[in-house]
């Protein structure tokens, strides 16, 4: 039996990243899977981490930082992963065949007597004793979905550097960590905040409405690999203007902007809407 993963949302023909309820998701199947299990099997195929034989070590927990995830042993160390665009863990019953991708594109295979959790095509792989975990992930800003999640730090950050435009800023995981393309488009519709608006353009009173309305949109989405900011399910109802460049608004029937943002070469794309985003 093959547990789901939310193949929908982290598979290879992913177009985006990985927003951080996804990851949180997925760590918390994989600790599901692997907490309290002495490996059987643990290898790690990529170069720099290609000696290192992970069998013999029991899982202490599994959990996600923003969009890293984080396997930490009993022996004191943690092995980092993180899926980019087109990473996945699969989780099969022990024997099963591996279906995420041809064996070359293995990059992990973490296997207990009942689970084999595989990791096709995952990227920035680092194993460290936990006490340098903050080597890993220290740079990143407060955690929308963590529990030691501090609203006042992360308003702090995220209006540090007021020439930014807001929807740079909401996307620098030094701000805030785990907010992607779609959180940042629907946060800012919803609060009636274009993208391009400066920081300081914005009244600071309305930035913890907005940081809060942006985590309460994650934390409603944790338990499912559906994401939805309208309130639906149904297919072609999940969001509010994200992914619907040129078609009407839902509120107003404006159609809906298209554009890129940020600096070169990381421009990622957003949307608005002119007559809600004023």
């Amino acid at each position: 039996m093959l547990w789901p993963l939310i193949e929908s949302q982290i598979s290879a023909t992913m177009t985006r990243m990985p927003e951080g309820d996804t990851v949180w998701l997925a760590a918390r199947r994989m600790h599901q899977a692997l907490t309290g299990s002495e490996l059987s099997r643990g290898e790690l195929r990529v170069p720099q981490l290609a000696a290192l034989d992970l069998a013999g070590r029991t899982v202490n927990e599994v959990l996600s930082r923003g969009k890293h995830m984080l396997f930490r042993f009993t022996d004191g160390h943690t092995l980092r992963s993180h899926f980019r665009l087109d990473g996945t863990w699969q989780i099969n019953e022990s024997g099963r065949p591996w279906r995420g991708g041809p064996a070359h594109a293995i990059r992990a295979v973490l296997s207990t007597p009942r689970r084999d959790c595989v990791g096709f095509r995952l990227h920035d792989l680092a194993y460290v004793p936990t006490t340098e975990e903050s080597s890993l992930v220290g740079h990143l800003g407060p955690d929308l979905l963590g529990p030691d999640w501090d609203a006042d730090e992360a308003r702090q950050r995220l209006c540090a550097d007021d020439e930014a435009e807001i929807g740079v800023a909401l996307l620098d995981q030094r701000n805030l960590a785990g907010i992607g393309t779609l959180y940042r488009t629907e946060g800012l519709f919803l609060a009636g905040i274009r993208p391009q608006r400066r920081v300081r353009d914005i009244a600071p009173e309305l930035m913890p409405g907005l940081i809060d309305r942006i985590r309460r949109l994650m934390l409603s989405n944790r338990e499912r690999p559906q994401q939805s900011t309208t309130g639906s399910l149904r297919r072609g109802e999940t969001h509010w203007i994200f992914e619907r460049g040129g078609r009407p608004c839902r509120r107003c029937g404006t159609p809906i902007e298209r554009g890129d943002q940020g600096p070169a070469p990381f421009q990622r794309v957003t949307y608005w809407c002119p007559t809600c985003q004023r």
